[in-house]
């Protein structure tokens, strides 16, 4: 089968339990060897993704700080679940639109695609014993944003994806789970010690083929990831961050010294 219009009909679906079904569906295939990763497939710009109508988006900037209160908690849940919502989205467009990858590129992506349905899953129904529900609170597009940016190299994306938005993942966790440790939320850590472990091996991911593109376009690493960084950024990454995470993501010993610099 096509994997390349799987990956576009799950990318583009709003329903979430039909999404997670499709990319189910893809996964299923992957690990048969279902999917022909020579087929042909129109490459299409993708504005905005397939999602529900809620969560409305606000802005980053102007979404309220969350306090401490038990709603605060609530919130924050409903955020790091929307985060692995558009994870979803992020790995199926990485999947459906650079063409011309190893086949490996391809089982990766649908791979993480798959991973991240299941972090949704497993923090949608932690709300859901709550009492709330993903798309009860406002969400912002950040995310999606710098996908959108970067649609038009992959190289561009394997470096700032991946390696800059799922690393701050890395990063913040610690942290996170601690303030969940003294918390009315106690199961949450557990939850997030999940989502910690495969998303350590989606940045590896994204570092793998960061550096398989560098070393095939004879570019040094470093030099053209300050470049991107500054092209879509505009200003150095910001610590504090999780030297251990990184390392096992397999950020160089050059590159950490690269980031702690700035």
């Amino acid at each position: 089968m096509n994997p390349f219009n799987l990956s576009y009909e799950a990318l583009m679906c709003t329903n979430i339990t039909k999404k997670i079904k499709l990319v189910n569906e893809l996964y299923t295939l992957k690990n048969e060897c279902g999917l022909d990763y020579q087929s042909s497939c129109k490459i299409v710009v993708v504005e905005y993704p397939g999602r529900p109508e809620k969560p409305s988006l606000a802005r980053f900037n102007t979404m309220p700080k969350r306090g401490k209160s038990d709603i605060g908690f609530i919130e924050t849940i409903h955020a790091i679940c929307h985060i692995e919502f558009n994870a979803i989205n992020l790995a199926l467009d990485a999947a459906y639109r650079f063409r011309g990858m190893p086949d490996q590129f391809y089982k990766d992506w649908i791979q993480v695609a798959f991973e991240e349905s299941q972090h949704f899953q497993l923090l949608n129904n932690y709300l859901i014993e709550l009492g709330y529900q993903y798309g009860d609170f406002d969400g912002h597009n950040g995310l999606w944003k710098m996908t959108h940016e970067t649609d038009y190299d992959v190289l561009a994306r394997m470096a700032l994806v991946p390696r800059v938005l799922e690393a701050r993942g890395l990063d913040a966790t610690p942290k996170i789970q601690k303030r969940f440790t003294n918390s009315n939320f106690k199961p949450m850590v557990g939850l997030l010690d999940i989502i910690f472990k495969d998303e350590i091996g989606h940045v590896k991911i994204g570092n793998y083929w960061y550096h398989h593109l560098c070393k095939q376009r004879n570019l040094e690493p470093i030099k053209t990831f300050d470049e991107l960084i500054q092209k879509h950024i505009g200003e150095a990454i910001r610590g504090p961050f999780n030297i251990e995470a990184r390392k096992l993501a397999d950020f160089t010993d050059q590159e950490l010294t690269y980031l702690q610099a700035n």
